[in-house]
């Protein structure tokens, strides 16, 4: 039953939630991101078309960036029997009855699909490893395809998840022919990219061609500490706060749109170690949310910024 399936786990509607009580209902449940000019009549516009369409709305949110004239954004979870057959003709009906009329940029998928997600990694591992802890313990609603790793050494900590495990050396004298490789690896067989402290620059030729979207994630120090050692130099400067930013990659490296920032608060009794020790801690477990979010299909982009349903 519906009324059933909504019930709340940590935040989440079981509905959404693969492997909770409701697992099998997921197969009938669609997700509708929209964003476009607000003006009046969206909502209803959405509302009347998925109820014609025979679909029950079991969650909606909603945001607009001003009163009037601003950015309209939504989120709407539905349910509608046999969905897997119907989401063409609903996509294409969608399109030529709201979204034309209404010039709305929209996302339909399905809960019941988990994105195929795929990690490049170096040499530090609390990133990575929790990602895949968390996937095989039923947390993450995604598919890990593979790593991609341009050092060796996290061959073996990554074999135990089943994981297929690529090396791919990369170095800045030899970027162009990595990236050739990691591409060819990438493209059209993942949803999602995630730079697990993977440690070299992506081009923008590779954020073009790789044909899915990218989250990094890095120390919250930035500006302030770019380069190498940041704790250290950061422990020198005396700071009292250690962060960690989720963020979409753009051309602009480090700069792309911000999805999820934690911190936690340090004093002269910590050391460079407990910093780094920290600095993990929060970086886990931001990355953790912020995929996690974006693979349930929970952000939604404008301009430089997103909005986290």
């Amino acid at each position: 039953m519906i009324a059933n399936a909504a019930v709340s786990i940590n935040g989440m509607s079981t509905l959404e939630y693969p492997h909770g009580p409701d697992a099998l209902a997921a197969k009938d449940v669609g997700r509708l991101l929209l964003r476009c000019a607000d003006r009046p009549g969206l909502v209803a516009a959405v509302s009347a078309f998925l109820a014609g369409a025979g679909a029950n709305i079991v969650s909606l949110d909603q945001h607009a960036t001003a009163a009037a004239g601003g950015i309209f954004m939504q989120r709407t979870i539905f349910h509608l029997p046999g969905l897997a057959a119907a989401r063409d003709a609903l996509e294409r009906d969608f399109t030529e009855q709201v979204a034309g009329p209404f010039d709305i940029d929209f996302r339909l998928t399905e809960a019941s699909k988990p994105k195929r997600v795929a990690i490049l990694a170096s040499k530090e591992d609390h990133c990575l490893l929790d990602l895949l802890w968390r996937n095989r313990r039923g947390e993450l609603d995604m598919s890990v395809v593979m790593v991609i790793a341009n050092h060796p050494d996290l061959a073996d900590q990554v074999r135990p998840f089943g994981v297929p495990f690529i090396h791919v050396p990369a170095t800045k004298d030899i970027r162009e022919e990595a990236e050739r490789r990691q591409l060819d690896l990438l493209r059209g067989n993942v949803d999602l990219v995630v730079l697990a402290r993977y440690m070299q620059i992506i081009t923008p030729e590779f954020l073009t061609e790789v044909g899915c979207p990218l989250i990094n994630i890095h120390h919250s120090f930035l500006p302030a500490f770019i380069g190498a050692a940041p704790y250290r130099r950061a422990k020198e400067r005396g700071v009292k706060l250690v962060g960690a930013t989720a963020h979409y990659v753009t051309d602009d490296l480090d700069e792309g749109p911000i999805i999820e920032q934690d911190v936690v608060r340090v004093d002269h009794r910590h050391g460079v170690e407990d910093l780094v020790r920290l600095g993990a801690d929060v970086e886990r477990a931001v990355l953790s949310r912020a995929v996690s979010w974006h693979c349930e299909d929970r952000i939604i982009r404008y301009g430089n910024q997103t909005v986290v349903f």
